[in-house]
């Protein structure tokens, strides 16, 4: 075991006897041990680095410095690989025009993204699902891409060819390139090194300068233009208490039921014989919902860790107590208790999903559905069950959308009539997401093809017929049809067309967009 462990590792053995004694991974101690460390020092950065104390340049060099350092003990020389990948597409900003800057970054950065996938799949140790260099690589991968288009916006606000930006990717627009330090500490910082989350260059820039506790206009973007905050700035003690403690809740959880309920016994030819369909329902809802809090231990965290830092404050609530989740990845009880596909992904992995929004859903020109999830599947990695995974998404979003708009209108007679829809809903919505990520948790394509055979592929074929059966407009045709409505509603109620325009921007997908709204509306 001990053999095993040091050979799957690249970073220090430093803690190999506490793996041994623990029986753990070595790298999976290595990387709980850093996140410990980052949230020690992300509050040491707060008290003794705080903006009122130090230069963003000090802040910029020390959060760099130490992301490099735990990039370093925990994947040892594969962490190059992060400075090989930003280097290179901080060439491509730099080198190329800013016309068609943020294509070729794109594909630079997702490409080598790819590279890194392939040869740790397939040459080195196919199946090690555990910490991993690509890991920070796709953290970093969205923050490079991000900012590419992030200034590419910039560019055409500055050249006065902002027709065709919303309100949030003018908010987000980079007016100026950032220098080689800045661009480095945005990627490599030590609060989002080793499990993110991502977020965007102007609110690290405004945390980094000290001017992210202040409401600021969307024209604000690049957070010089109020000064230096006046108000008192809230203390994030109570937020990292309350996710530290939502962190260990979910970690005994986890360690308590991953091994009771294993993923894979659903696809065991005896399970399968023995066990009636219904309780095989069950069964899979009960293990998916066993191994969902290891991603809320590692994404919680690494919450805490931003906001123990002072990253994160998004505002005040109505009762005035501050709120620290403009970088939060995850809404827990919205993602237990979803009463549809889309709810279910719009509260997970949220700052991915407005990554995925951003930089493509909003700017691909032909399905853009269709492409998101492909997007998604190919950041994921290369393993077959996640392109398994995202192709049945796909279905099961198309599917969604069709009853929720065909169905759910005929339940909202009466509270009684929606509460036994929202039931149903439930319900259905944690069979459609245990079913579509079993090949995601599976990974290999002959397992995850048994487990739908199983099933008989039963709500792959639901999902055509629903699909085929009832109509649906595209997200993308209501938001023009109401995009229509308000500017001929505006037009008639004297010059009132750009409210409009504000509200269309945020139609389709506010509830993507809270943290960035949220930003905007603070005071």
């Amino acid at each position: 075991m001990a053999t095993q462990t040091t050979a799957s590792c690249t970073g220090s053995t430093l803690l190999q006897p506490i793996s041994e004694i623990i029986n753990l991974p070595l790298d999976q101690v290595n990387f709980v041990a850093c996140q410990l460390f980052a949230l020690l020092m992300a509050v040491w950065f707060r008290i003794y680095l705080h903006p009122s104390k130090t230069s963003p340049f000090i802040r910029h060099v020390v959060a760099t410095l130490l992301g490099s350092y735990l990039a370093l003990f925990c994947f040892g020389w594969y962490s190059l690989h992060f400075l090989v990948q930003s280097g290179l597409s901080y060439s491509v900003m730099v080198f190329s025009g800013l016309e068609n800057m943020h294509k070729y970054c794109f594909i630079v950065t997702l490409g080598y993204l790819i590279l890194c996938q392939i040869t740790r799949v397939y040459v080195f140790d196919y199946g090690m699902y555990s910490a991993d260099f690509t890991g920070p690589m796709m953290v970093i991968t969205q923050k490079i891409t991000s900012m590419a288009f992030e200034i590419h916006d910039g560019e055409l606000r500055l050249t006065k060819r902002d027709a065709q930006l919303n309100p949030n990717q003018k908010y987000l627009a980079i007016r100026r390139m950032p220098s080689l330090l800045e661009y480095l500490s945005y990627n490599c910082n030590f609060m989002g090194i080793l499990a993110g989350p991502t977020c965007s260059y102007n609110d690290y820039k405004a945390f980094i300068e000290g001017t992210g506790f202040q409401p600021r206009h969307q024209e604000n973007a690049n957070g010089k233009e109020n000064g230096k905050c006046k108000q008192n700035e809230p203390s994030p003690k109570n937020a990292v208490i309350s996710k530290l403690s939502t962190c260990a809740i979910s970690l005994f959880v986890y360690l308590s039921l991953c091994k009771l309920l294993p993923v894979e016994r659903a696809i065991d030819d005896d399970f399968v014989s023995s066990t009636p369909f219904y309780l095989q329902v069950i069964y899979l809802y009960l293990a998916m919902l066993a191994l969902r809090p290891k991603y809320y231990f590692v994404w919680t965290f690494a919450d805490a860790i931003n906001n123990a830092a002072g990253f994160g404050f998004s505002g005040y609530d109505v009762d005035g107590s501050p709120q620290w989740d403009m970088i939060s990845n995850l809404r827990i009880m919205d993602i237990e208790f979803a009463t549809s596909f889309k709810s279910f992904l719009d509260n997970w992995n949220i700052q991915t999903s407005l990554w995925l929004k951003r930089v493509c859903y909003e700017r691909c020109p032909v399905n853009p559905t269709a492409a998101t999830f492909l997007l998604s599947a190919m950041w994921h990695g290369v393993y077959p069950g996640y392109y398994l995974t995202f192709v049945t998404g796909i279905a099961m979003t198309m599917a969604a959308r069709a009853v929720r708009h065909n169905i759910r209108p005929h339940f909202l007679v009466s509270d009684s009539h929606k509460c036994v829809y929202d039931i149903i809903t439930w319900a259905c919505t944690q069979i459609a997401i245990s079913y579509t990520v079993v090949p995601f948790v599976l990974l290999a394509v002959g397992s995850s093809l048994k487990f739908y055979r199983s099933w008989y592929f039963c709500l792959h074929l639901l999902c055509i017929l629903v699909v085929l059966v009832l109509p649906v407009k595209s997200r993308r045709r209501q938001t023009k049809e109401q995009q229509d409505g308000l500017q001929q509603d505006g037009l008639q109620q004297d010059g009132l067309q750009p409210v409009g325009l504000q509200q269309d921007g945020q139609v389709a997908h506010s509830s993507t967009d809270n943290n960035c709204n949220q930003k905007e509306k603070a005071s």
